[in-house]
């Protein structure tokens, strides 16, 4: 039977999981919510020409 206490002293997370995290974290990401802003001023800009 697995002693899961035994497996979780011995478990050390990726490296690579930690820099993914680090470049999440640290990158401003523009979601759908900005494109779709945007689209709608250039779209009130156009009708105001």
């Amino acid at each position: 039977m697995i002693d899961f206490e035994t497996e979780l002293k011995k478990f050390h997370p990726s490296p690579e999981v930690s820099e993914v995290e680090d470049v999440v974290n640290n990158y401003e990401l523009t979601d759908m919510i900005d494109y779709i802003v945007k689209t709608v001023m250039d779209v009130e800009e156009e009708d105001e020409m």
